[in-house]
């Protein structure tokens, strides 16, 4: 058992580590590349030009973690534009003005920005199965029979 003394010496020469000290770089990592995600729209889109600008703002003046911050700031553009894409897989392909009524509603709940793509998935068996970024919609009936099969 280690006494109060040698504990104490210990304390001193090994003194402990703030935690806080590290909470507070990611935080302030989080907050700065959330500002240049923010400084990086134009008219509500993102703009190539301000993200090169941003990017080579921080590169010239290299702040503190300046890499961790363009990492996190990487992962938050590409987080916003998978956000700005719509995959829509059909087990055959779709009349054309059903895929037009699909993207048009889909328009409407995620903005006119948002890109579309159509493809063929047989293994879906039928049905639909919608993907914009972390929202998904499965309408298939192959994810029907597995449910089905769940729950037998």
């Amino acid at each position: 058992m280690i006494s109060d003394v040698c504990k104490r010496k210990l304390r001193a020469h090994y003194p402990p580590r703030s935690k806080n000290k590290h909470m507070q770089v990611k935080k302030e990592v989080r907050q700065i590349a959330r500002e240049m995600l923010r400084a990086s729209f134009t008219d509500g889109q993102l703009d190539r030009g301000r993200i090169a600008s941003v990017v080579d703002s921080i590169l010239a003046k290299k702040p503190r973690n300046y890499l961790k911050i363009l990492e996190y700031y990487k992962r938050l553009l590409r987080l916003e534009t998978e956000n700005r894409h719509a995959r829509i897989e059909t087990a055959t392909a779709l009349e054309p003005q059903i895929a037009s009524q699909v993207s048009l509603n889909l328009v409407r709940r995620y903005g006119t920005d948002l890109s579309t793509e159509f493809a063929i998935n047989p293994a879906l068996l039928g049905g639909m199965r919608i993907r914009v970024g972390s929202d998904v919609w499965d309408s298939s009936v192959r994810n029907r029979l597995e449910r089905l099969q769940q729950q037998l």
